[in-house]
């Protein structure tokens, strides 16, 4: 039976047609939510400090009018050294990251942030791939889903900073323990989300491939993998953020002089004389696991292009 002129112009022509804006709809939106966010977070908090913060007085370009705002309270952990203002941090990341130093804040912040991106997209791959492995192990095999699932649940109950001292002490003061670290947190989530979409075919998608005594490579290939990949981008849009977490969190024991997480560590002894540097690398480490996460989700559209409702998730 062939098509007829409408069905194979018009309506074959229509549905690629819709699908275009409402990806494009959900880019917009999603951007227009992260900007959104990031406006109520300083109009929250300037709203804190001029509730309750420390008075001020700013100078007026070069009028040499000072203008002058005593907060009406006294709110605690408002003070100018516990929650500099806004523009004092964004002035941090143009000053010199040291007294003399001829590297500004904000280039020594985009340095480190790119360090602890390398290691966190390391072991992002390799917890990924161990996740998707693991999860076939699992659907292709009850016995070992029931015996080690609840060992790798349980795994995560292990309170990272704790546990990664002693994937220090094990393989080293090195990149690679990093990377571990960065790795045990990617691939839970992809473990768990794998199994779900594994799983999730069609029951009469597998019974014709059996009809056509398809091994089970070639069903895992041709079905139960692009059934699952949806449920795979979730996974890493998760993984995403928690393996920047974890390269952050490793540099501190494992000893990396140019991440975010030792930046953070040296900023943190000088909190006294300087706390916008601390807040300044918090802000760039947000923004990296942001940008990570932006990344994936671009990945995910461009994937699943051909089904933009999976996309929308």
């Amino acid at each position: 039976m062939t098509r007829g002129p409408l069905e194979s112009t018009a309506w074959g022509s229509l549905v690629p047609e819709v699908g275009r804006p409402s990806r494009a709809r959900n880019g917009l939106r999603s951007l227009r939510n992260l900007l959104l966010f990031a406006i109520a977070v300083v109009v929250v908090w300037e709203g804190l400090k001029a509730i309750g913060g420390d008075p001020w007085h700013e100078q007026v370009l070069a009028t040499g009018i000072a203008l002058e705002f005593r907060p009406p309270f006294k709110l605690p952990y408002v003070s100018d050294l516990e929650l500099p203002h806004i523009w004092d941090i964004a002035g941090a990341l143009l000053a010199p990251v040291q007294r003399e130093s001829p590297i500004t804040l904000g280039a020594f912040l985009l340095g480190a942030a790119a360090y602890t991106w390398y290691e966190a997209i390391i072991g992002f791959l390799i917890g990924g791939l161990l996740g998707i492995l693991l999860a076939t192990i699992f659907v292709h095999s009850r016995l070992a889903e029931r015996a080690f699932v609840p060992y790798v649940v349980a795994s995560q109950t292990i309170p990272i900073v704790a546990l990664a001292p002693m994937i220090v002490f094990a393989f080293g003061q090195d990149i690679i323990s990093v990377v571990i670290i960065a790795t045990y947190l990617t691939f839970f989530p992809v473990t768990i989300a794998g199994i779900r979409g594994l799983a999730s075919p069609d029951p009469r998608a597998l019974e014709l491939m059996r009809s056509y005594a398809a091994n089970r490579r070639t069903i895992l290939w041709k079905v139960r993998l692009p059934a699952s990949v949806p449920y795979l981008f979730t996974a890493f849009k998760i993984s995403a953020t928690a393996s920047i977490v974890g390269a952050i969190i490793g540099e501190g024991p494992g000893g990396v002089p140019n991440g975010l997480g030792r930046a953070i560590i040296n900023f943190n002894q000088q909190y006294i004389s300087g706390p916008e540097k601390l807040w300044a690398a918090i802000f760039v480490s947000a923004a990296v696991g942001v940008a990570f996460y932006l990344l994936v989700r671009l990945a995910e559209l461009w994937v699943l292009r051909a089904r933009p409702h999976a996309a929308q998730g």
